[in-house]
């Protein structure tokens, strides 16, 4: 049986880098609590990210949460459809009320025209999803939100190190919110980040990550735990010294798959935007009508050879039992999604992946489509 391959697996450094971290951690004692690691890698992603302000958390949900939550925000937060489950569970677990906007064909982010109409005297902020590392239009958003007099959150769990026309895609909107997940680009076992960009709301995202604590007999408002330990920072701090050859790994899977998939019919590999500085986090297909195989019968065969690839994202947040009831979570209001929805498949890409492996990928895919003579270019 041949090995199983996933859409996405942790990328760790070589043992002999984080063993001398975990020696001092060890001996020092110190395991979190604004620990020296921690503050180290905070400084150091700061200037990777070319942010004024990273504050670190033990997950990237936690960081979304506490991002809408130092906000202040009430009523309605117009958002998407198209994202992991976590970027609308955070509205409800603080009593918001998710309003849906579809999203565009291209670049499966949130239409701004679909946001603006969305909006009303009760919406308090929109929230964008980054999709698969593509950068939303930050200028229309925040156009937007500036003329609406709303805030405008990014949960960019899928973009890190993402640059658009150079600038780090961290810097737009309000706050940022970045997952350090396992699989995600840049990893710290798991672990999560706030980008912000004044100091009022930096130390406000510090209280709330400790439960509130502003000194050892105040507390100052309602928070929770969301710190993250020094195991987590230290191995973030030798990630980042090899995240570079990361992405460029990345690339290079990237660059086979459209090099192979790129005369299929009915198979399309979606560009990355112009002016963008990609981190290669996914790679999504879309299959179109008149493949051979559906998408699902494609996901099934890929299935069967042990290759795990992911319908990110199926089903829509909006058809989940806890929202399909909501006004805007109609298949008519969120056409565009629903679609790509039904087409979408990611395909495997870390940086470890082999050729061997990507090569096995793309050769099912060809035999699904009929080019059994197919060889890697």
């Amino acid at each position: 049986m041949k090995d199983k391959i996933f859409v996405t697996r942790p990328w760790l450094p070589p043992l002999n880098e984080i063993l001398p971290y975990l020696e001092n951690i060890w001996n020092s004692r110190v395991l979190t609590n604004e620990g020296r690691y921690l503050k180290e890698l905070e400084t150091n992603l700061a200037k990777y990210l070319q942010a004024k302000h990273v504050s670190l958390l033990n997950n990237g949900t936690i960081a979304l949460l506490i991002a809408l939550q130092s906000l202040g925000l009430s009523g309605e937060v117009v958002t998407t459809p198209f994202s992991f489950v976590a970027t609308t569970h955070c509205l409800s677990w603080l009593n918001l009320t998710p309003v849906f906007a579809d999203i565009e064909p291209n670049s499966f982010n949130l239409d701004p025209a679909k946001v603006e109409a969305a909006i009303t005297k009760r919406t308090s902020a929109i929230l964008g999803v980054h999709c698969y590392g593509r950068p939303c239009d930050v200028v229309a958003l925040a156009d937007i939100a500036k003329a609406k007099n709303v805030k405008l959150i990014y949960d960019a769990a899928h973009a890190f190190g993402v640059k658009h026309q150079g600038r780090s895609v961290m810097l737009s909107g309000d706050l940022s919110a970045i997952s350090f997940h396992a699989t995600k680009v840049f990893n710290t076992f798991e672990g999560g980040a706030v980008v912000s960009h004044d100091d009022e709301l930096y130390n406000r995202i510090n209280l709330l990550k400790n439960f509130g604590i502003q000194d050892e007999s105040t507390v100052a408002d309602i928070g929770l735990n969301g710190k993250m330990n020094e195991f987590c920072a230290a191995l973030g701090l030798v990630q980042l010294d090899h995240i570079g050859e990361a992405i460029v790994a990345r690339r290079l899977h990237d660059d086979f798959y459209r090099q192979n998939l790129a005369n299929i019919p009915n198979l399309i590999c979606p560009p990355w935007p112009a002016n963008v500085s990609p981190n290669y986090a996914y790679f999504p297909i879309l299959v179109e009508p008149g493949f051979p195989l559906s998408r699902d019968g494609l996901y099934e065969k890929l299935t069967h050879h042990n290759i795990f690839v992911r319908r990110y994202f199926y089903p829509l947040i909006s058809e989940f039992s806890m929202y399909h009831n909501l006004p805007s979570a109609t298949e008519a209001n969120l056409s565009v999604a629903s679609s790509v929805s039904r087409r979408i498949l990611c395909l495997p890409i870390y940086p470890d992946l082999s050729l061997a492996q990507a090569e096995r990928v793309v050769g099912i895919i060809a035999d699904s489509a009929g080019l059994t003579q197919w060889k890697s270019l």
